[in-house]
This record gives structure tokens, sequence and C-alpha cells, in this order.
């Protein structure tokens, strides 16, 4: 009778170990009752020992697995169906469509940002900081009718611009006369520069007690930032705090916020690789925040439905897992074989979520594909804003 009713089990939890209540909350227990119907604890007075520990363990370990690959081979197989038995209550044969979708979602950019497809880009960087740094000097001599500079190329180019000038200048007279108003704006500029830098260098806390004083608004706050950049570049501050001890910088929120933006960007420009792969690693929690505004869309297209919010979000989290797992796919593949394989999976995610759509909510095909198309182009309307937007932060917070 006990292994019929499945009373006797081994190790901690035979029926001599039983209790009559829950050693968590309290809860009145019976012989029969092998976890509390309060808060699932597994009904056992006996002591842990490492033995029962390391078969719970394993056996909680082997049910993951289970549920992990019917969700898996459900997802894979039948499109829309896991998600139809998912809100119609059948809910433990699957893994958290959340959970699942999470695990996913940062095993695939631990797979990018590993992979550091984008180094190549810190070493062009390199390569063009050392020939042309932020800041170059140039300077254009009226006499020679030449620019001078540190930079080889900076000065091919100048010398393109002046045999443009001379030709135009040979031509008319009043030619001329434009290269001579050129050349008087270049000087005015250049002298302008020459002044501003050397305050800037023989005293960069009255040159930035300046700005304070004379600007204000957006001036003040982009001359601010450009303050910042060249300091950080000449006088190797690695902090806000720095900055505050050495030109007696106010501690306002304007003045962080130009030090930080100043700083985050030379960081962008001399590692534009290692600043991609950081951006993408908070991909998987942008994902989090895109999908339950993109599911009200969903909601909206299929009001008429039984439906509810949270129906329409677990289909979003089920067809993005899904996407998750074929880029995962082609990121094995392209590593072993040395192929590009994305744009294929990317076809296949698409037929996938046709089929996927007419399943679930059961519509024909002529209605399936207008809504098909339309809420595909505003996930693109959304997902293109939201990188946007996520590059654009990044860049400041770098």
């Amino acid at each position: 009778m006990g292994k019929k009713d499945g009373l006797v089990s081994r190790g901690r939890y035979e029926l001599k170990y039983r209790g009559d209540q829950c050693l968590n909350c309290g809860h009145p227990l019976d012989a029969s009752d092998k976890y509390c119907p309060n808060c699932s604890q597994a009904n056992s007075t006996k002591k842990l020992t490492l033995k029962d520990f390391m078969d719970e363990f394993f056996s909680g370990l082997i049910n993951y697995d289970s549920r992990l690959l019917k969700t898996l081979s459900a997802l894979l197989a039948r499109p829309g169906t896991i998600t139809k038995d998912y809100v119609n209550g059948k809910r433990v044969t699957y893994t958290n469509p959340f959970r699942f979708l999470l695990s996913l979602a940062f095993l695939y950019f631990l797979m990018v940002t590993f992979n550091n497809r984008f180094a190549s880009l810190d070493q062009a960087a390199s390569k063009f900081d050392g020939n042309i740094s932020v800041g170059t000097p140039i300077s254009y001599n009226t006499k020679s009718g030449s620019f001078t500079t540190d930079s080889v190329s900076m000065k091919n180019h100048a010398a393109n611009v002046l045999a443009q000038l001379d030709s135009a200048e040979a031509n008319t007279q009043a030619a001329r006369k434009g290269v001579n108003i050129l050349d008087s704006l270049m000087v005015a500029v250049n002298m302008k520069k020459e002044t501003r830098d050397s305050l800037l260098a023989a005293d960069p806390a009255g040159y930035y007690q300046t700005l304070e004083a004379e600007k204000s608004g957006m001036d003040a706050f982009s001359s601010k930032m450009e303050f910042f950049g060249r300091m950080i570049q000449m006088d190797t501050l690695y902090s806000f705090q720095q900055a505050q001890e050495k030109y007696n910088v106010k501690s306002s929120f304007s003045n962080k916020m130009a030090f930080q933006f100043s700083n985050s960007f030379l960081k962008v420009v001399r590692q534009p690789g290692s600043f991609i792969n950081s951006t993408i690693s908070k991909l998987p929690f942008v994902v989090f925040l895109f999908l339950p505004v993109f599911t009200v869309f969903i909601w909206l297209v299929y009001i008429r439905k039984k439906y509810t919010y949270t129906d329409h979000l677990i289909f979003s989290f089920h067809n993005q897992s899904l996407l998750f797992i074929l880029l995962i796919l082609s990121l094995v593949i392209d590593a072993v074989f040395n192929v590009s394989s994305a744009a294929i999976f990317i076809t296949i995610f698409s037929v996938y979520l046709f089929l996927a759509m007419k399943k679930f909510y059961g519509q024909g095909t002529f209605k399936t594909i207008i809504k098909y198309l339309f809420l595909n182009t505003i996930f693109t309307f959304l997902a293109v804003f939201t990188v946007i937007m996520l590059f654009t932060g990044s860049v400041f917070t770098y």
C-alpha cells in the first residue's frame, strides 16, 4: 500500500520521519503529507546529512533538465502551442517563461561579449590616435602660404586646399580677394585659439572661473565639456574630485555631468570596440523593458480575443526565447565553420513567428499576415529607437 499511495520514500522522506506540523511555517500536517501544502517545504524531521543534501540537489537538477527539455522541444517543434498550454494552466511541465528568456538572453550576450569581435576597432583607434591626437595644434602661416601641424595627413590636406585656392586665384581677381579674406579670418581664428590655449595651459583654474562668470546655459555646459576634455588629456584627470581640487570647480550637477560626458566620450573614442561590447552586455536588461512596451501593441491588435495582457506577454517571451536560441546556434556555427549564418536563422524565425501567431490566436492566413506585417513594423521602429537610446546613453555613462 505504501508504494502505491506514494507514502514510503527513501532517505529523509520515510514515514518514520514525517512530522505533525511544518518546521518552516507551523502548518498542521498529516503523515500522508510529503510536502507542506502551505509553503511546499518537505515534511521531514530528519537531520540533513551530506548524502541527503546531494540527493536533493541532483533530484532538483534532473527535474529542471526534464522541464527544460520539454520546453525546448515544444518551443522548437510546435510554434504557439507551448504558449497556449501555459496560459491554459499547464505550467509545471515547462520552465517559467520569464526565467527561461532571462537565462537565454544572458547566455547569448555573454557569448557575443566573449567573442570580442570588435577588438579590431580598438586597434584601429589606437593607430589613429597615434597619428592625429585630439587637440592637434594647427596654424596657418600667411607668409609661406602653408599649414603647420604635427600630422602629415593634415599637411597633405592643407596642400590640396591651397592648390585649389591658388587655381581660383589665378582665374579671377575676385577669387584672390576671397582668399585674402579667408587668410585674415583664419589668422584671427588661430590667434584666438592660440590665446585661449595659452591661457588654458598657464592658468586652468582661472580659465575655468572665466567660463563660470561669462557663460550660462548650454553655452556654458558645452564650454565646460571642452575644458574638462582638454584637462583630462593634458593633466590626466581621473575623477571629478580631482578637478574640484585642482581647478576649484563647484560641486554642481551640471559640472559633474559635463565632466562625465567628456570623460566618457574620450573613452569611447579611444576604445570603440570595448564600448560596443560594454553596451551589448546591457541588452538583456533592455529586452525586459522593451518587450512589455511592444506587448501593448499586440494586446491592441488582438483586443477582441479572450487573452489578457499577461497572456500576450508570455507569448512575447516564448517567441523572443526562440529568437535567442536561433542566434546562439548561429554564433556556434559561425565560430566552428567561419561563416555568417545570422540571416538564415533570422529568416527561420520570421517563418516561425508567423506560424506561432496563427496557431496561438487562431485566425486565418490573411488576417494573420496583415497583423504580422503591422506588428513587425512596430517592432522594428521600437527596436531601432531603443538601440539608439541605449548607445546614446552609454556614450555618456561609459
